[in-house]
């Protein structure tokens, strides 16, 4: 696997809502402390008010226990808008369940508390790494079918209608259209999608594997015409293929 250069922290805007004012405090100075410009808010109105100035934020750190609103509504709201907004949830939820509902409600990854400030920080590396650099090879639109995969962009298009994604249903489907009609191994898309050194659950993967499909059929469903898509298949035991 190659080895990318770290993204240049200080471009990034990170927004932490969190009401805990230990927890609060120690992630805005830490994130201060490694270059990136934050604003921190306790509540989630405040947060949806801050998330929706002039200047877009482009990551989300995102406290589930808030005062005011659950933070899943939160992370609904913001993902509704704000559809390449990076949305990390840092909960004290451990339950598998309580993990994929906030897959569902849009969140692109999470930490369980505690957590370590270095894994906090690396994780946040390597998803803003993943936005900011493809390599020009990888930069070129892929044709599967009716369906158009456009890296550079970071978008798809069925019929020349854009199917709305997320950013990790956005990235995994172009790591398995890079590889067309090729085994994938879930440990290769954890690394490549996630990160390289992910210590959670692989349920984020069928989750967002899940949702990618759950679009891709809406979109088919309200195409102008029949549409030629690709079929992603599940190998059992070893990952996924994308079938021409």
């Amino acid at each position: 696997m190659g080895t990318s250069a770290a993204p240049d922290s200080s471009r990034f805007r990170v927004l932490v809502v969190e009401d805990d004012d230990v927890i609060g405090h120690h992630l805005e100075t830490g994130l201060r402390g490694n270059g990136y410009s934050t604003a921190w808010r306790r509540t989630g109105a405040a947060a949806l008010t801050e998330a929706t100035r002039a200047t877009p934020y482009d990551a989300l750190l995102l406290d589930l226990g808030l005062p005011d609103m659950d933070g899943l509504d939160v992370a609904r709201n913001l993902r509704g808008r704000f559809r390449d907004l990076l949305i990390v949830v840092l909960t004290a939820r451990t339950d598998d369940i309580d993990i994929i509902a906030g897959l569902d409600a849009g969140a692109d990854d999470y930490l369980v508390k505690p957590f370590s400030l270095t894994v906090l920080l690396a994780r946040l590396r390597a998803h803003l790494r993943r936005r900011t650099l493809t390599a020009p090879a990888q930069r070129q639109p892929i044709p599967l079918g009716d369906l158009v995969i456009d890296p550079a962009a970071r978008r798809c298009h069925l019929h020349g209608v854009e199917v709305p994604l997320r950013p990790k249903e956005f990235e995994l489907l172009a790591l398995l259209a890079r590889h067309a009609d090729e085994a994938v191994s879930r440990e290769t898309l954890m690394a490549e999608v996630w990160d390289e050194n992910w210590f959670g659950s692989t349920k984020t993967l069928d989750v967002t594997m899940a949702a990618l499909r759950r679009r891709l059929a809406e979109a088919a469903e309200t195409a102008p015409g029949p549409s030629r898509l690709p079929r992603i298949t599940t190998l059992r035991g070893h990952g996924y293929r994308l079938e021409r």
